[in-house]
C-alpha cells in the first residue's frame, strides 16, 4: 500500500526519553491529616502509594529538567532544535505558551514552539504532530515535552481527585533518524489518535476559560478545579483504550501476544488492571508506575516509558503499545519498536 512505503520511507524516531519529577512527595499517610482518606482506601481504588508535587515550580521548570536529560542522552545541544512541543493542561500561562518559556530556559530561540492540550493522551498526541514535521522536514529535530503541574488545578479538599493526581514531566527528541549507535532510540511504527467531544463535561477543568471567565475579586468556584465523574470516565477509558489498540494491532498485522511491553497511560490501577485484562497482556509484560507517581496526565506515558527503560524492561528489539486516554475525550495509541 501506498500508505505503508509512505510511512516506511518517512520513519520518525524517538531518543533520550527521559523523565523529571519534583522533589516534594506525598504520600497517603500525609493525604489522610488533610482530607478524610486513608491508605487503605485509596490503594485499594487507586493502586497509588505517594505521588510527586511541585512547590514554587511551574509547567516550564519541571519540562526543563526533563529536557536537559533528554538532549543530553540524545546526544544534541539545544541549538540544534527545530521545533519544540509541549503537551500540557496546565501551562504556566495562558500567554505566553509553556513552550516558550522553555525555549529561554534551555537557550534556544528563532524556531516554532507550540503548547498542545489533548489532556492525558498529550504526549501521544505531540508524538503525531511531531512526526507529520518530520515528514515535512527531513533535517527536523523535535523537542517533545509532556509537563504538568496538575496539583494547581486540584481541589485540596476533594478526595476523589486529590489522591489520584502528580506532577512530572518526560520528554525525548523525534528526528527521521537515530543520531548514533551510542543513543538510546526507536521509531515510531505506528499512532492512532480518537476523540470524542460530546461526552466532554464527563472530565473538564473549565474555569478561566473564556465560556467560563472569571471576574476581579470572584472567588474561585468548583469549575477552576479538576472535575470528574469517575465512574462514566472509568467505563469510557476501558473501552476506548482497548478498542484503539485492537485496531492499531490489527492494522499492522499483530497479535496482543506479540507485544513485549504494554505501558498504558498511568490512571489508577483499577483502570489499568481492567484493560491489561481485556487485551489479554501477561502480568510479566504490562509495566505499572501509578504507585510512585499517581496520574501525571500527558506527562504519565513518557514517564513510564522512560522509568521502563532505565529500570531495565526495555530491551533492544522490543515492541512496545502505548495507549492514553483523557479529557476531550481524547485517546490515542503507539506502536514503538526499540
Amino acid at each position: 500500500m501506498l500508505e505503508d512505503l509512505y510511512l516506511m520511507i518517512n520513519k520518525s524516531y524517538l531518543s533520550g526519553f527521559s523523565f523529571y519529577v519534583p522533589d516534594t512527595v506525598l504520600t497517603n499517610n500525609d493525604l489522610e491529616k488533610m482530607v478524610d482518606t486513608n491508605e487503605e482506601w485509596i490503594i485499594s481504588r487507586t493502586g497509588i502509594r505517594q505521588r510527586h508535587i511541585a512547590e514554587n515550580q511551574a509547567c516550564s521548570d519541571l519540562a526543563f529538567h526533563a529536557s536537559t536529560q533528554a538532549l543530553e542522552k540524545a546526544k544534541i545541544k539545544s541549538d540544534q532544535l527545530t521545533h519544540i512541543i509541549n503537551a500540557t493542561f496546565t501551562p504556566d500561562a495562558y500567554v505566553p505558551n509553556a513552550a516558550c518559556v522553555l525555549m529561554e530556559k534551555i537557550g534556544t530561540k528563532g524556531i516554532p514552539a507550540m503548547d498542545i492540550n489533548a489532556a492525558c493522551t498529550g504526549f501521544i498526541y505531540g508524538m503525531e504532530l511531531a512526526r507529520s514535521l518530520c515528514a515535512l522536514h527531513p533535517e527536523a529535530k523535535i523537542l517533545l515535552v509532556a509537563s504538568e503541574v496538575v496539583s494547581s488545578r486540584i481541589n485540596i479538599q476533594d478526595r476523589s481527585t486529590r489522591v489520584l493526581f502528580g506532577d512530572g514531566a518526560g520528554a525525548c527528541v523525534v528526528s527521521r533518524q537515530p543520531f548514533s549507535p551510542e543513543v538510546q532510540s526507536c521509531y515510531i511504527q505506528d499512532i492512532m489518535l480518537k476523540a470524542d467531544g460530546s461526552l466532554s463535561d464527563l472530565l473538564t477543568v473549565k474555569g478561566g476559560g473564556s465560556a467560563h471567565p472569571m471576574l476581579l475579586g470572584q472567588t474561585v468556584t468548583d469549575s477552576f478545579f479538576v472535575q470528574m465523574e469517575g465512574r462514566e470516565v472509568f467505563k469510557h477509558a476501558v473501552r476506548s483504550m482497548q478498542s484503539i489498540c485492537l485496531e492499531i494491532l490489527e492494522k499492522n498485522n499483530i497479535s496482543a501476544e506479540q507485544i513485549d511491553l504494554f505501558i498504558p497511560h498511568q490512571a489508577n490501577i483499577r483502570i489499568i488492571e481492567a484493560l491489561a485484562k481485556k487485551m489479554e497482556i501477561k502480568q510479566e509484560n504490562l509495566f505499572i508506575n501509578v504507585q510512585d507517581y499517581g496520574n501525571t496526565s500527558a506527562a504519565s506515558v513518557p514517564i513510564a516509558l522512560a522509568d521502563a527503560w532505565e529500570k531495565g524492561r526495555i530491551k533492544p528489539g522490543n515492541l512496545v503499545l502505548l495507549v492514553a486516554f483523557g479529557g476531550g475525550f481524547t485517546w490515542g495509541a503507539s506502536l514503538i519498536q526499540f
